[in-house]
């Protein structure tokens, strides 16, 4: 049972305006990581000092997502918009001008927090609109962030080499004013009272077959996110110097990072379109073990071939598995709460892939190889798997009560 409004015509031109404005959004995520060599050179800092502005950027990120969805449920998605797109834009202004690495990682911070609209509460926003296709549509938004990731880089790449890094931030700054404001005056429209009503009874009814609390359910997700995650951070953040230490250079390993992503765009599009048909809990459970599967390949399999494949099998495993997670959020909870409920459960799997990455980091120093690294990914993996094992073990018997 659904309300009009949800898949309708307006509510696929409001996806497309929602992607647009995600593709430009996140961008703040992936700028520091292209500008930190240059950084680097600029203020003679050492790797790990010139990494701070984007572990800054990552917190920012995490807290922002469940900020701004709290945002959004309290003033709309467009203010929220507005907002984010001001600061993201005073941000790379203040970035520039930063004369150490210290002020340049507070403005990475501001500049995380301004980027993550982009993602927890966009995707929060647009499941709003949609019943029957809202997988997809989630699926599509949350791909604005690995899309972002994939464009933006090289577009900005001619820029950086001529100008420097600060003229690509002042052209960052100004393209995120000019490009979100105005596309954010045309996500004013709010979703109906009535269709609010109708995702609310059916979210209560899945929320009764779990027999858990909403705040309780809110807790488990973020602990299953921060285990998918840590696996997830494996290869994500540590394939180029994996790569460099097997001898084949950063630049293969840049192209099998770049491979992960285009994978998990893949990925997401298609686990939205699976989501439609099984659901949220059982979409993140299959995307969960097939990350596992592709984790264990990377055990065996370290030759350069080898690891081109296991790192696109990586991307198809994993791209779905973090959309998946607000899915469930807007199954099993009240519509009125998606904003701070998805920002919440995005911000811990955001904490686990900065906390995974640290830990493989740690793991390495420690033993001198990836082996153990990618052994504790699959251990966290593994906690993953358990929670939502659990979940649908309690929702099935009640449901076939319910049906008895």
């Amino acid at each position: 049972m659904s309300h009009p409004i949800h898949d309708s015509r307006y509510s696929w031109l409001r996806l497309l305006i929602t992607l647009a404005i995600a593709t430009v959004a996140n961008v703040g995520m992936w700028a520091v990581i292209v500008v930190m060599p240059a950084i680097e050179t600029q203020f003679g800092a050492g790797r790990a000092e010139a990494s701070l502005p984007y572990v800054l950027a990552m917190v920012g990120f995490a807290l922002g997502n469940m900020w701004l969805g709290q945002m959004v449920d309290r003033l709309g998605v467009t203010k929220a918009l507005i907002g984010a797109a001001v600061l993201s834009a005073v941000s790379y202004l203040l970035a520039t001008w930063a004369p150490n690495i210290l002020l340049l990682s507070v403005a990475h911070l501001l500049l995380g927090l301004g980027t993550s609209i982009g993602f927890g509460p966009l995707i929060a926003d647009i499941s709003h609109w949609f019943m029957r296709r809202r997988g997809i549509a989630v699926a599509l938004v949350a791909s604005g962030n690995y899309l972002s990731g994939a464009i933006w880089p090289t577009m900005l790449s001619g820029i950086l080499a001529r100008d420097g890094w600060q003229q690509v931030y002042l052209t960052l700054a100004v393209i995120t004013l000019v490009v979100v404001i105005p596309l954010s005056l045309l996500l004013r429209r709010q979703v109906p009272i009535e269709a609010h009503s109708t995702a609310a009874a059916n979210a209560q009814i899945n929320a009764r077959s779990v027999g858990i609390s909403p705040r309780a359910l809110q807790y488990i997700l973020g602990l299953a996110g921060i285990g998918c995650c840590v696996a997830m951070s494996m290869p994500q953040v540590h394939i180029v110097s994996y790569c460099v230490g097997l001898g084949y250079g950063p630049a293969v390993g840049a192209e099998m990072l770049s491979l992960m992503l285009m994978g998990g765009v893949v990925s997401r599009v298609i686990s939205g379109i699976v989501a439609d048909k099984l659901g949220g809990v059982m979409t993140l459970l299959g995307g969960s073990v097939l990350q596992c599967i592709a984790l264990f390949l990377f055990l065996p399999y370290d030759g350069m071939v080898s690891l081109y494949i296991v790192s696109l099998l990586f991307g198809l495993a994993q791209g779905g598995i973090v959309p998946s997670y607000a899915l469930v959020v807007r199954e099993y909870m009240a519509p009125q709460e998606a904003g701070a409920r998805v920002g919440f459960v995005m911000m811990m799997t955001i904490l686990g892939m900065a906390l995974g990455g640290w830990m493989s980091g740690w793991i390495y120093d420690v033993t001198g190889n990836y082996q153990l690294a990618f052994i504790n990914g699959i251990l966290w993996n593994g906690l993953n798997i358990a929670i939502l094992l659990v979940l649908l073990h309690r929702s099935r018997p009640r449901r076939q009560e319910a049906m008895a």
